[in-house]
């Protein structure tokens, strides 16, 4: 039996196209085995799929000035020791990473270990993980023809984002009685991410008394973030997060606000759901959820609300806006160019590991 290892983590976007690989990897007849953090996220999203987990040490990698970037050095050499160690124990034919901090030390020491690696960009530009783990890659796929500028000619392949195909299934009946919404009115669903935005939760909460005069509002906050003086404000939910019913909620949705982590954009992207895009801003990224949105405002799927242009007014403009045009949106979406990316990195997976 041919077997793979798994890795990414830090955020969802690290892990859900991993998870969207799993089914067509278990009927190509793969022993599936992941590599994460210690506690990560990815953890409990893994170990509820079945699949055999191990964690390693991991140092995060920042461009910025932080005491912890004189020690996260050190977990990186040990969780490169422990990755090789696994490499060893474990034998795999092949490995793919989604990149995370977590990759890197795993990249490494299946390269180490002569083992093929193939690797997945989703944004724009490659973040600093991936720039130190692609010299190590057999093949580097990306969701965009732009970056392939930024990629080793050879190496390249623009496959798009890996989409899980249980979000295709959602119920937008089952979404209303799991909401407790009686009412039925356009759907407004707020995807702050999996770790929630305190800036988009802000500003969602301060335009609620105008939302809630023409849309349902749901609203994913984030862990730790739900705001108990708002239960029971009529036509609003809030979940801090929400994983088993999440197919439901975008099957109700008529247009999402959401940050603009590129796995997330192309989930939306995938199911036509017209979107508010409020990408972090460059003092709290490297600027790659602004070129994502860009892009998706450029071709028409998306608009973009910078967040120093985040106001009330702006947000309820924006809002209004990709509503009553969502028509014009969808029929964007509908001309977009969709790749099967699922079955082209399971081909480029079984040409590695049958080597």
């Amino acid at each position: 039996m041919k077997r793979i290892i798994l890795t990414g983590g830090g955020t969802a976007g690290h892990v859900t196209p991993n998870m969207a690989l799993v089914p067509t990897l278990k009927e190509r007849g793969y022993d599936i085995q992941y590599i994460g953090s210690y506690d990560g996220m990815e953890k409990k999203l893994i170990e509820d799929m079945g699949i055999p987990y191990h964690g390693i040490a991991t140092g995060k990698l920042r461009r910025y000035f932080d005491l912890r970037n004189f020690s996260d050095p050190f977990r990186v050499i040990k969780g490169f020791n422990e990755a090789k160690k696994l490499m060893k124990e474990l034998k795999p034919d092949v490995v793919f990473s989604k990149g995370g901090f977590v990759s890197v030390p795993v990249v490494l020491a299946a390269s180490a270990k002569k083992i093929p690696c193939i690797i997945h960009e989703s944004d724009m530009t490659p973040g600093l993980a991936n720039k130190i783990s692609i010299p190590k890659a057999s093949k580097v796929c990306c969701n965009f023809a732009e970056t392939m500028e930024n990629l080793p000619a050879g190496k390249a392949v623009v496959t798009g984002t890996p989409i899980r195909q249980e979000l295709f299934a959602g119920d937008a009946v089952k979404a209303m009685t799991f909401c407790g919404f009686t009412e039925v009115r356009p759907t407004l669903l707020v995807i702050g991410g999996s770790s929630g935005s305190v800036r988009v939760n802000e500003a969602i909460r301060s335009c609620l008394p105008e939302l809630t005069k023409k849309y349902n509002v749901i609203h994913l906050c984030g862990k730790g973030n739900i705001d108990e003086s708002y239960n029971g404000t009529a036509h609003y939910v809030q979940f801090d997060y929400i994983k088993q019913e999440l197919a439901d909620l975008l099957a109700l949705a008529d247009i999402v606000v959401s940050r603009a982590g590129a796995n997330a954009i192309c989930e939306l992207l995938a199911l036509r759901k017209p979107s508010v895009l409020i990408p972090l801003s460059l003092a709290a990224s490297r600027g790659d959820q602004i070129l994502n949105a860009q892009s998706f405002d450029k071709r028409g799927y998306a608009k973009l609300l910078l967040e120093e242009d985040l106001t009330n007014e702006s947000l309820l403009a924006a809002v209004n806006e990709v509503y009553e045009n969502h028509d014009h949106y969808i029929k964007a979406m509908e001309l977009s160019t969709k790749s099967d990316a699922i079955t082209m990195i399971c081909d480029m997976i079984d040409e590695l590991a049958n080597k």
